[in-house]
C-alpha cells in the first residue's frame, strides 16, 4: 500500500511541476473573450509595472514609408498593389511577433510519417 501511495504521490508530484512551469511563463495570451482574461490574474505583473523599451523612431517603421509612397501612386495599377501587399506582409510579420498560441491548443494536422493529399477515398 505504501508502494502504490509514494507512485501516486510522485506523479501528481510530476504534473505539479508541468503546471508551475505554464504559470511561470510571462507572456500574454491570446484571449477570445469568454470567460476570464488570462492576462488579467492576480499573480500576472501587469504591463505598467514592467520595464519598457523607449519606443521606437517613426523613421524606424518600414510601412510608414511605404504608406507614403502608396499615396502617390495611382490607386489599384500594379505598382499600388505591389506596395499595398508589402505594406500587409510587414503588418502579417508583426501580428506574428507579438501572438502567442498556446502549443496545446494546436493539433498536428496528420499523424507523424503519413501524407495526406486532402482526398478520401
Amino acid at each position: 500500500m505504501m508502494r502504490y501511495g509514494f507512485i501516486l504521490l510522485t506523479f501528481c508530484t510530476t504534473l505539479l511541476g508541468c503546471a508551475v512551469a505554464l504559470a511561470q511563463e510571462r507572456r500574454p495570451i491570446a484571449w477570445d473573450g469568454l470567460g476570464q482574461d488570462p492576462n488579467k490574474s492576480a499573480n500576472r505583473v501587469h504591463a505598467a509595472k514592467r520595464p519598457t523599451a523607449p519606443p521606437a523612431a517613426a523613421a524606424s517603421d518600414p510601412n510608414q514609408d511605404r504608406e507614403r509612397v502608396l499615396g502617390t501612386l495611382r490607386p489599384y495599377s500594379e505598382a499600388w498593389w505591389a506596395v499595398h501587399d508589402e505594406i500587409e506582409a510587414e503588418k502579417d510579420r508583426q501580428l506574428g511577433t507579438k501572438l502567442v498560441i498556446c502549443p496545446r491548443c494546436v493539433q498536428p494536422s496528420s499523424p507523424q510519417g503519413q501524407e495526406v493529399t486532402g482526398s478520401i477515398r
